[in-house]
């Protein structure tokens, strides 16, 4: 199983490590994710999909992994990106909780200028959130690599 499982598990890191070092770069850069951010981050879960589905096609063709936490390592980053799904979607109202604003309809009473940070600051959010679970999900993959 190694010798295949591994090329696509090197290749859901690859992919996710360019999407987190790209997200984490541009946080500290105070910046707002780009569409390459997203695209990254987009095929870094394809990736992801990509690489259980060839496990689950090794397994059922009779090809074992020497390892049974394999299995976990190939199942969590699909966890841990529907997770972070979840929690970018819960960014807009952690931002809005953190200004005392009620909803949406609250922004658009802001000033413009208090709009525009307001959208930075959710979409900044929403970048670490994405960026952070690109780690975990190279950890992840990498561990299954070496429990192929």
């Amino acid at each position: 199983m190694a010798s295949t499982a591994v090329p696509f598990a090197l290749l859901v890191a690859g992919v996710n490590t360019v999407a987190a070092a790209l997200g984490a770069w541009r946080w500290a850069r105070g910046q707002v994710p780009d569409a390459w951010f997203w695209r990254l981050v987009r095929a870094g879960q394809a990736c992801a999909v990509l690489f259980a589905l060839v496990a689950g096609a090794l397994a059922v063709a009779g090809r074992s992994p020497a390892d049974g936490l394999f299995w976990l390592y190939v199942v969590l980053p699909l966890v841990v990106a529907f997770v972070a799904e979840q929690l970018r979607a819960a960014s807009a109202q952690a931002e809005l909780d953190a200004r005392g604003l009620a909803d949406a309809q609250a922004v658009g009473l802001l000033p413009e200028a208090e709009q525009h940070a307001m959208v930075a600051a959710i979409l900044r959010r929403e970048m670490v959130v994405m960026a952070v679970s690109c780690g975990v999900v190279v950890f992840l993959v990498l561990r299954a690599a070496s429990t192929a």
